[in-house]
């Protein structure tokens, strides 16, 4: 059986000797302890890095789907967010390893088994149509990534690729309402519930109508002061249609600027503009300023531990999910102290994106070139046509922004 673990081989004792122990045979680097063997040792993890540690089966030996999908888990987790994997291990462990794990060969999974493995997500009503379609692709990736470490024959990923998406309508699947914006309004009155930090990201998210994932990573360094005199210009590193269009740039106006400046004094250019970190300061000093009670000893000794502890607690950038659970908070901390008829609903990041598209296309002199520019395009065609066009229509509408949240309502308590 291959070994399918992408972990380095340990420094191991030996007698005198300073040995490894790697696919079954001993390697001999030195006396124990010595500099010789410690570099003997490095050259050897890096040579083991280079060549595969995944070797292919030899005749006879049998790779299973449990030894597949433990092998593709080692190799993504350190690439992957938490978020994103923990699907796979949901899709893994409840689906696919539920009916097909160590007794079933990995070329012995056959389109037929793929369809169960989807038939089970059907049953289980936990998933929309689309999320059934993405995860039976996963599936077959996994497979795919196989093929490509020799673990899995061509043939196999072909022929689970040969299985087609569920159509609109199929039995036993349903579909989620199409997103809608969330009116400026029910924004404005979550506001005051969120940390400064937040509550600014929300508001750059709607002038500028930036997808989630982009305001998310938006780092010190992505953001252009010098081009032109009116305009800063937001440059993500990467983007959605990036493969299309090239380098994306996101004109700033001044009512963005004015909610970015103060996150970016005192940071490197790789700092996250927006950190959860800052927005935990800003909630915790806003519960230590309303806090009506002493400190206990208890209390006091906790923080005085945490602050010694160097790594952090929290993550440096947001994700679309943390950025979703952090708005979700505002609204149920909203809703603890407003009255039943002034509760607010819930909503979530991507309405605010498609409540940007929406003013684009219905404002003064607006129309779809203008939500097109503010959001980008749905095909790759449309991109390639217009992306020249963009920018120019884009830093327009930046120049005659409006500011909804202008004068966001105070607090209850203020």
């Amino acid at each position: 059986m291959p070994k399918l673990k992408n972990k380095p081989p340990k420094y191991a004792k030996l007698k005198n000797y300073a040995v490894v122990y790697f696919q079954g045979k001993t390697h001999y680097l030195g006396l124990y302890g010595s500099p010789e063997s410690k570099t003997a040792y490095a050259r050897f993890v890096a040579e083991s890095r280079v060549d595969p540690i995944f070797a292919p089966p030899q005749e006879g030996e049998k790779i299973t789907v449990a030894d597949l999908v433990a092998a593709f888990l080692s190799h993504v987790k350190p690439t992957l967010d938490a978020s994103t994997f923990g699907h796979y291990r949901t899709l893994i462990a409840d689906f696919l390893l539920k009916l097909y794990g160590n007794d079933t060969a990995v070329d012995d999974f056959k389109p037929r088994c793929l369809k169960l493995v989807r038939s089970e997500m059907i049953e289980s009503k936990r998933f929309c149509r689309d999320s059934i379609n993405k995860y039976t692709r996963r599936i077959v990736n996994i497979f795919g990534w196989g093929v490509s470490e020799e673990l899995v024959q061509p043939n196999t990923e072909l022929a689970l690729k040969a299985v087609k998406p569920l159509p609109k309508g199929y039995p036993g699947t349903y579909d989620n309402p199409e997103r809608e914006e969330v009116a400026d309004e029910i924004v404005r009155r979550t506001l005051p519930f969120m940390p400064l930090t937040l509550a600014a990201m929300v508001q750059v998210q709607r002038l500028t109508g930036m997808r989630p994932s982009e305001v998310c990573k938006m780092r010190v360094g992505d953001i252009d002061m010098k081009r032109v005199p009116e305009l800063w210009y937001y440059v993500p590193e990467s983007h959605k249609t990036e493969e299309h269009i090239g380098k994306k740039a996101i004109p700033l106006s001044k009512f963005e600027q004015a909610l970015i400046a103060p996150y970016l004094v005192g940071k490197k250019s790789d700092a996250a503009v927006f950190s959860p970190r800052t927005a935990m300061e800003e909630r915790n000093a806003e519960r230590r300023a309303s806090r009506k009670t002493k400190i206990s000893p208890s209390q006091a000794a906790r923080n005085a531990a945490r602050a010694k502890k160097t790594t952090p607690r929290y993550a440096e950038f947001y994700n679309k999910h943390t950025y979703r659970k952090g708005i979700e908070y505002a609204i149920a901390k909203g809703n603890k102290t407003l009255p039943e008829a002034e509760k607010i609903p819930h909503w979530f990041p991507y309405q605010i994106r498609h409540a940007a598209g929406t003013a684009a296309e219905t404002m003064s002199g607006g129309g779809l070139d203008k939500a097109q520019a503010l959001l980008g395009h749905k095909t790759a065609n449309v991109t390639k046509r217009y992306a020249h066009g963009q920018l120019a229509i884009a830093e327009e509408m930046a120049r005659s922004r409006a500011n909804p949240f202008e004068n966001p309502p105070k607090t209850p308590s203020e």
